[in-house]
């Protein structure tokens, strides 16, 4: 479901309200947790967590007037989904369902995705912990060497 929402507390309240209470709540810690750099704002219908282009003016490769996302929350048709894009990344992926194992719950991942439906479902804190771990520095600086030569800034 793509949201015209323009901010988060927008989309928030266009949820229903088990959604709206499980993405709020997720939204919460990631705030507290967040890595000095990273913006939060609306991107593709989704809350969605960015290096600003003050910090990495190349943007996003596949639409470089886009920010460069880094992580996402979003309700869609069937599930809520958190989007962690760092996890994609040489083997930061690995570690990730490693430590989601760990806690004891089902991981349910798709392509850049983790989905739930319902917040109990998710290891919020393995959610959290990747984010805080993830320097905005860091972050660009894997994303960047992942990426053709084709495509890399100049």
């Amino acid at each position: 479901m793509t949201s015209t929402a323009k901010t988060p507390e927008e989309y928030l309240a266009s949820l229903p309200d088990d959604r709206r209470e499980a993405l709020t709540a997720i939204r919460e810690e990631i705030l507290k947790v967040l890595p000095q750099g990273y913006e939060e704002t609306m991107q593709y219908g989704m809350i969605t967590y960015v290096v600003p282009h003050s910090i990495f003016p190349s943007g996003y490769h596949c639409k470089p007037t886009d920010a460069l996302p880094f992580a996402s929350l979003a309700s869609q048709k069937q599930y809520m989904v958190a989007y962690l894009h760092y996890i994609y990344i040489g083997s930061a992926q690995e570690d990730f369902k490693a430590r989601y194992a760990a806690t004891g719950k089902k991981l349910d991942m798709g392509a850049g995705c983790v989905r739930f439906k319902k917040l109990s479902d998710l290891a919020v804190e393995v959610i959290t912990d990747t984010i805080a771990a993830t320097p905005v520095e860091e972050f660009v600086k894997k994303y960047v060497s992942n990426l053709p030569p084709s495509k890399r800034p100049k």
